[in-house]
Order: structure tokens, then C-alpha cells, then sequence
């Protein structure tokens, strides 16, 4: 089993100062990493961002969970990163996913093509940064991408390439993942487009066993390697276990043994959740754990005793 992390996703902050305050307190509180999401909606831009609080800290390492494939292209990408990671000493981690939220593709303009075309062109997508990364150079042809000659410079503090990310909760995505990741983030549906009943209705503990066996399966030897990431919707240090749980089941129209087995959701004192985090380590892999701003700080007794186990 992986030893325990923990990062946090935030989107913003008020303004440049209070961004580089709380990078350092997520620094500060044990956190290993800063994620920030990758969409158009009201948020920050994450390269700059990330940028902002890896030069803010010293020691927090800072990724976007993920960069949407689709707004950005892999050379202009992989030089972004590559010069990022660089200029933090190697503290970047990389999450690459194909676009899932349709309100993306709407105010850009952008074709939300079929999700079948947009994990093809992520799959070519990570190819060609993987070869920029670690051999230097690239010449690809694909079905969506053609590259010819492109240098890849500056090259990457950490080698052959920062720890990439994938995460999903198709089989496709999660044998591209299994196969290509080093660290692999099991999600709920985001099929439609949008998060709602669907992303609810496929939290259960079965169906991240499921997933978590196509991993398996897609990774072969390499399955012991990968960090499996979990991203958390609800986390709650309550006194009072049950009676939030079963407030919560009655919200997500489920039982309250399903929220209480379902990996998305970590409620009760700090303790118990500490134990439901090893529980849930020995039952699914899940060693890397996510969660939000609003939690961190209340979170961070947990991160103090489970960091590093």
C-alpha cells in the first residue's frame, strides 16, 4: 500500500495576496499538494495560478486536476509544464483529462465532439508530451494530431516527466489511465455533461471496486505503482457520526450504510475518519486523498496523523 497524501482543490482566492496566503496554508497545515480545476467558469487560469503558488511556497507541489485536452494544445502544453516544473525544482504534478462539462464547450464556442473522440485525442495528446518530455524532441501522426520536428524544451526538473494524472470513471479512460498514469483518480459519472443526479447515483462502494479492477487490469505489472487518487464531495468533522450521515443519505437519496461505505464521503470526529481512510486504503487502494478549502483547516488533524502511513 501507498503511504497517505492529501492536497487540497481550491479555484480562487481574493485577489494575488490572499492566493499566496493560502498556498502557504495549505503548505502550512501538512497538505502535499494544491490542486486547481481547469474551466471556464469563475475561477482562476491555472497555469498562472499554479505558478504563483509554487513560487509562494517551498516545499507544496501544485497541479491543475486536470487540464481539459481539449482547450489546449500538447506542445504549447508540454512547454507550459516542462518550464513549470522547472522553475519549481520539480514540484509539479500533471492531470490531463479529455473535457467533460458542457458549459465549457458552450461559452468558448468550442465542439463538444463525442466522448469516444475526445479520449482518442487526450490518448494522442499525452503521447506526444511524453515524448517531448523524455526523448527531447517529436515527429507524431495521429488521427487528430500531426507534429513535425517539435523541440522539447526547456526539459522538465523531474524525469523523464512530472507524475502524470488520469482520472475518470469510463473503462476507457481508466485502461488509458492504468496503463499510461502514475497516479489514477477513480470519479464518478460525469457523462452528462454536467454534475447532477448522475455523479449522486454512482458513488456507491461497488462501483468503485469496479473501476478500480479496470485499473487493475489495464495496468498489469505496473498496479503496484500507481498512487489511486480519490477526489471527496463531502467532508464533515461532526461529534455526532450517524445522525450527519443519515441527514446525508436522506439528502443523496441513498441508505445511510451506502454514504457511509461510499469513498466520496468522509463524516465524524476526527478519529473515525481516520480509521475510515485506513479502512478504505485496505479495501480499494485509495491513498491519496482530495479535498476542498472549506474543510482543509478542520481536515488537518487528519492530514497530521495519516501523512506519510
Amino acid at each position: 500500500m501507498h503511504p497517505f497524501r492529501f492536497a487540497v482543490q481550491l479555484s480562487k482566492a481574493d485577489g494575488g495576496a490572499s492566493w499566496r496566503n493560502v498556498a502557504r496554508k495549505v503548505e502550512d497545515l501538512g497538505y502535499s499538494t494544491l490542486f486547481i480545476p481547469d474551466h471556464f467558469d469563475d475561477q482562476y487560469g491555472p497555469l498562472v495560478a499554479l505558478t504563483v503558488a509554487a513560487e509562494a511556497t517551498s516545499r507544496l507541489r501544485v497541479g491543475s486536476l486536470v487540464f481539459g485536452n481539449d482547450y489546449r494544445h500538447p506542445v504549447v502544453l508540454a512547454k507550459e509544464i516542462a518550464t513549470l516544473d522547472l522553475m519549481s525544482e520539480g514540484r509539479v504534478e500533471f492531470g490531463l483529462g479529455a473535457g467533460w462539462m458542457t458549459s465549457d464547450y458552450e461559452q468558448s464556442g468550442m465542439v463538444e465532439e463525442s466522448p469516444g473522440v475526445r479520449i482518442g485525442r487526450m490518448a494522442e495528446s499525452l503521447a506526444v508530451m511524453k515524448s517531448l518530455w523524455s526523448e527531447g524532441s517529436t515527429t507524431f501522426e495521429g488521427e487528430h494530431y500531426r507534429i513535425t520536428g517539435a523541440t522539447g524544451t526547456p526539459v522538465p526538473h523531474q524525469r523523464p516527466h512530472p507524475p502524470i494524472i488520469i482520472g475518470g470513471g469510463g473503462k476507457r479512460i481508466l485502461g488509458i489511465a492504468g496503463r499510461e498514469a502514475d497516479i489514477v483518480g477513480v470519479n464518478p459519472s460525469l457523462a452528462a455533461g454536467y454534475v447532477g443526479h448522475e455523479v449522486i447515483a454512482t458513488t456507491g462502494a461497488e462501483y468503485y471496486h469496479q473501476r478500480v479492477e479496470w485499473i487493475r487490469q489495464a495496468a498489469g505489472e505496473r498496479f503496484d505503482q500507481i498512487e489511486l487518487q480519490c477526489l471527496t464531495f463531502v467532508v464533515q468533522i461532526v461529534p455526532n457520526r450517524r445522525e450527519a450521515v443519515e441527514q446525508m443519505a436522506q439528502m443523496m437519496s441513498r441508505t445511510p450504510e451506502e454514504v457511509e461505505e461510499s469513498p466520496i464521503a468522509l463524516i465524524g470526529t476526527t478519529d473515525e475518519i481516520i480509521e475510515s481512510l485506513r479502512e478504505r486504503r485496505e479495501a480499494f487502494g485509495f491513498s491519496y486523498i482530495v479535498v476542498h478549502e472549506a474543510e482543509m483547516e478542520a481536515f488537518a488533524p487528519v492530514v497530521a496523523t495519516l501523512s506519510g502511513t
